[in-house]
Parts: structure tokens; C-alpha cells; sequence
């Protein structure tokens, strides 16, 4: 058996201020995933659990990595037929897990083309990526669609602790009108609870390992957490005490804000109680990341890491990871490039500048092929590795960042799904949408009442 990598180091309440309460109260603490706690004999009663585990009774996981302004489309794309393609450069870093994956061929997001909206094609490439519906073109007004991972989520998120975790590599992050009109919120995100309602991404490392796990040394937080969650029961009586005070003063439309308030604190509660009846928590042997690193490439790796340590140890099977969003301008210094990305994705054919956004394409999938390779490094509770019992969707909501295209998207289908899913293989769809594969995905995970979803116009087959 393969020996798990090491990861690395690293009250008063004001009602008015909701959003920042919530997000105080809104970390947690994870579960290790125990041979005798299988999903299927924790959950026996339930078909949902069973289906949303492997043959063997492992969890699925499922994740979406998002890169950003697309890549070199004749640097990507394979050569050779079904199994007998050839890696071109940017790939190359694949090969040796060629058995893990597939190259998936011809899947669009029709949504994501300008059609009467005008620009804004970054701010489409993030947020129709995973839900496949138009946005309504506004900074203010938003409204896109729910995205598939939290479909899935609601369908299996009450196994574990998080229904999903959101990761992020943009620390720097505006609001308000980021593209031609579109909101900023279009711009940061792909995961979306609701048309209105986007799952915003974490940036830092520390906070993502302590909202797992707790704060605190190893040693320490078992104690953190457990005083971490009385505090939040006290705070929650505390507002739900100054709440009906305040009720009987307030008008009808005073009354509904405080109504939808109270809803929040309530899903803050159910989550508390959802973590008391998970048990103590796991306290991993290593130092809690010091925060964001200087350099990317580390940065990188370790929310990497985050994702591979939030799956291994099963307090989520749902994750989305997003690498940069679509227009970002990031220089990669580190390998000699120190003009902007987005800037170089318009290289007009520039041979220059196509090489360079190359190499950064190629540079991404580098950090990809190591998560992978430490995924496949890791034991699973069945003795296969976290990578055969997983789903991992690898692409950029733009094809060709010169033309700011949606159709032949780069896109990669990553893990063994526990068995599912057919590796080493450069599958040519056609041009289908991206949603259709989405509808395959969720059967695999169990959401078995999914008729449609975005543009889909059926299950994909064939992954």
C-alpha cells in the first residue's frame, strides 16, 4: 500500500451587520474517513448515501478546476485516434498518468457566446462554466443559475460535514462591474447555490485548513473546536433572544428582513448541529499553513493540498478549485513570462506570445499532473487510491483566449470515478454542451431525479 504524502506547512451583534456574522460563524471542523464507518453501513437506510458511494463502498468525490482565458488550441489538443492519441506539449505532463485520464473533445457552453449581450465574455466563461445558463447582463442585478457541483452537493452534502468546499487562487478579488457590465460576482465565481446566490471561493490557505480541522497547533484544537462551536451556541441564543425583542417594534417589511435573517442564523444552527453529530475532530499532524505564500507555484500546490486533505479526510466529496478567473492578467515571472496572461491570450498570432501563453497553459497542467499524482499516492478505504474513486473536470470556460470562443472548450475528466469512468482516452463528442456531461456526472453520484440541466439536451455517454 502506497504511503499518504505528507502535506505542507506552513459580543455584541449587530442584526444590521448579517453577511459578516454568518461568515464569522461559518467555519467547522472535519472527520476522518475510518474503514469501519463506511458510508454504506453509517447510512444503511439511506439509497442516497449508497448511491453516492464507489462498488466498494468508498466515497465518490467529485471536483471542477477551473484555469483561466482558455489555451493554445493546437498546443492542447492530441493527436491520434480513441487510445492511440499523442500528447502534444501542452499535455505532455500527462503522460504519465495516461491511464487516469481523458481528453474530452467538442463540448461547448452556448450560453457563454456574446449572442445579444455584447462583451463581457470573461465574466461568461466563469459563471456559465458550470451552470450552462445566459446571465442577466448587469452589475447589480445577478442572476445566472445554480452549477452542478451544488446539485450535487444537495443531493449528498448531508454525508459530511461541508456539502462542498470553494478554493481559490484570486486573493485580490472587486466588486461591483468587472466586465463590460457584468457584476464582479459573475467575474470570482463558479460555484453557484442559487441563480443569485454565488458560493464564494476561499483564498487562504489558513482559513480553509481551520475551518477544517480547527485552530491551533496539532494537540490543540480537538479543544479549539469543541470551545468554538459552545461559543457559537452562545452567540446564536444571544441573537435569537435580541431578535424577539426586536420583532414586536418592527413593520410588516421590517418584520421580513428580520424573517430572512433568522433564516440564516437557523442554517448556522443546523450546521452546528450537523458538526456535534459528526463527533470530535480530526487533528492532523502538521503545522496549520501560515497563510498565502509569495511564491504562486507553492500557493498553488498547497490549495491543492487543501482539496486532497478536505477529501481524504471525507469532509466533503464536492469541490471546486479555481485557478485564476477567466481574464485574469497574472504575469508568471518564475518562468520568465512577466507580461500579463489575458494580455498575451490576444497574440493576434504573434508566434512570440502564442509560445508564451503556451507555456503558461502548459504550466497549469503541470500543477494539475502533480495533484494527481499525490491523489493516486493516496489510499483510499478500499485499498484503491483517492484518485480511482474520483471525479475531477479540468478546464477553462474559454477555448481560444484570442477569439474569446466557447465551443471546443479544453477540458480534461480526470480519476477512475470508482470504477465508472474509462481512462486514456481522447473522446471526440462533437459539439454537444458541457452540460450534458454534467447530467452523466450527476447520475454517477446518485441524483437520479435530474431530467435536464442548463442547455444540457441529454446525458453525454461514453465517459
Amino acid at each position: 500500500m502506497k504511503t499518504p504524502p505528507r502535506f505542507p506547512s506552513g459580543p455584541a451583534i449587530n442584526l444590521i451587520d448579517r453577511r459578516k456574522f454568518l461568515r464569522g460563524l461559518g467555519a467547522c471542523i472535519a472527520l476522518p474517513t475510518f474503514g469501519s464507518f463506511l458510508p454504506t453501513r453509517m447510512f444503511a437506510a439511506s439509497a442516497a448515501a449508497q448511491l453516492a458511494t464507489t462498488a466498494t463502498g468508498a466515497p465518490l468525490r467529485t471536483a471542477f478546476v477551473f484555469f483561466p482565458n482558455g489555451a493554445i488550441p493546437t498546443r492542447w489538443w492530441p493527436e491520434g485516434g480513441l487510445t492511440d492519441f499523442r500528447f502534444n506539449p501542452t499535455l505532455q505532463p500527462l503522460e504519465g498518468l495516461r491511464k487516469h485520464v481523458q481528453i474530452l473533445g467538442g463540448l461547448a457552453q452556448a450560453n457563454a457566446n456574446a449572442g445579444n449581450d455584447g462583451g463581457g465574455d470573461h465574466a461568461r466563461g466563469n459563471s456559465v462554466f458550470l451552470t450552462g445558463v445566459r446571465l442577466n447582463k448587469s452589475a447589480t442585478d445577478v442572476r445566472a443559475g445554480i452549477s452542478i457541483d451544488q446539485v450535487i452537493a444537495n443531493h449528498i452534502g448531508h454525508l459530511t460535514r461541508f456539502p462542498s468546499l470553494e478554493l481559490t487562487c484570486d486573493s485580490g478579488r472587486k466588486s461591483a462591474d468587472c466586465d463590460s457590465g457584468y457584476s464582479c460576482a459573475y467575474q470570482y465565481n463558479i460555484s453557484w447555490q442559487s441563480p443569485t446566490t454565488p458560493m464564494t471561493p476561499e483564498a487562504n490557505p489558513r482559513l480553509v485548513f481551520e475551518r477544517l480541522f480547527g485552530a491551533g497547533a496539532h494537540g490543540e484544537r480537538p479543544a479549539s473546536a469543541q470551545r468554538r462551536m459552545m461559543d457559537r451556541r452562545s452567540v446564536l441564543d444571544f441573537v435569537l433572544e435580541d431578535a424577539r425583542k426586536f420583532a414586536s417594534n418592527l413593520d410588516s417589511a421590517d418584520r421580513s428582513k428580520l424573517d430572512q435573517y433568522l433564516t440564516g442564523v437557523r442554517e448556522v444552527e443546523a450546521r452546528i448541529q450537523k458538526a456535534e453529530r459528526f463527533g470530535p475532530t480530526v487533528d492532523p499532524d502538521q503545522a496549520t499553513p501560515a497563510g498565502i505564500p509569495a511564491a504562486h507555484a507553492e500557493y498553488v500546490e498547497l490549495m491543492y493540498d487543501m482539496m486532497l486533505l478536505a477529501f481524504r479526510t471525507d469532509s466533503t466529496r464536492v469541490a471546486t478549485f479555481v485557478l485564476g478567473h477567466d481574464g485574469d492578467n497574472r504575469s508568471f515571472a518564475d518562468i520568465g513570462i512577466s507580461e500579463g496572461h489575458h494580455d498575451l491570450s490576444h497574440h493576434q498570432n504573434n508566434k512570440e506570445r502564442v509560445d508564451k501563453v503556451a507555456q503558461i497553459d502548459r504550466w497549469y497542467v503541470e500543477q494539475f499532473s502533480k495533484f494527481l499524482q499525490r491523489m493516486d499516492a493516496t489510499p483510499d478505504i478500499d485499498g484503491n487510491s483517492l484518485l480511482h474513486n474520483s471525479r475531477i473536470v479540468y478546464g477553462s470556460g474559454n477555448a481560444d483566449g484570442n477569439r474569446h470562443t466557447h465551443e471546443n472548450l479544453p477540458l480534461l475528466l480526470a480519476g477512475g470515478g470508482g470504477g465508472q469512468l474509462a481512462g486514456g482516452r481522447f473522446v471526440q463528442h462533437g459539439n454537444k454542451p458541457m452540460s450534458n456531461l454534467f447530467l452523466s456526472l450527476a447520475d454517477q453520484a446518485g441524483v437520479t431525479d435530474l431530467e435536464r440541466f442548463g442547455d444540457s439536451t441529454g446525458r453525454l455517454g461514453n465517459v
